[in-house]
């Protein structure tokens, strides 16, 4: 569980956006904390160059169909990075284990199989505070912090590619 602020980043130490492509999946389940997460996502990666046209958001259900809608994102779009935007808190039965496994090897292997970095964002809580705390709250926003990591592993993606260097 973080700790410090998520929201707080240096832009003089992450390469600009400005030519990435950008896909984000969003899980519709505890959508007061998933759209806040997207908020955080997006916002970010405006604020580091990244153009409004080249951000693609879909929904999906809940954090179990992430992984196919990232796979059917990475398949029908021409990406840098994707980010998996999820919640799923801690409830009574073993349903929170199931689902956090699932969809935590299910974007480990989107990451092995395709070259397409995806970024886990998906909030796995004891409680609904920790969760609004992470998403915007006293905590700040996870959103921010894997939109972050979004750009920096599309320059990774893409070294090579353009005379720029990445810059971290």
């Amino acid at each position: 569980m973080a700790t410090t602020n998520l929201s707080v980043y240096d832009k003089t130490t992450i390469p600009n956006a400005k030519n990435s492509r950008f896909g984000i999946v969003v899980s519709e389940w505890n959508p007061e904390i998933t759209k806040n997460l997207l908020q955080g996502a997006i916002d970010t990666l405006i604020d580091c160059g990244a153009l409004k046209e080249n951000i693609i958001s879909w929904d999906v259900p809940g954090s179990f169909e992430l992984i196919y809608g990232c796979k059917k994102m990475i398949q029908s779009k021409q990406l840098d990075a994707i980010i998996a935007i999820g919640n799923v808190i801690r409830g009574e039965t073993k349903h929170f284990d199931f689902v956090c496994e699932g969809v935590t090897q299910g974007i480990v292997d989107l990451n092995i199989k395709y070259d397409v970095p995806v970024i886990f964002c998906v909030l796995t809580d004891n409680t609904k505070q920790q969760s609004l705390d992470r998403s915007g709250g006293k905590l700040g926003n996870k959103g921010i912090e894997c939109a972050v990591a979004a750009i920096k592993m599309a320059a990774l993606k893409n070294i090579g590619k353009s005379s720029e260097s990445i810059g971290f």
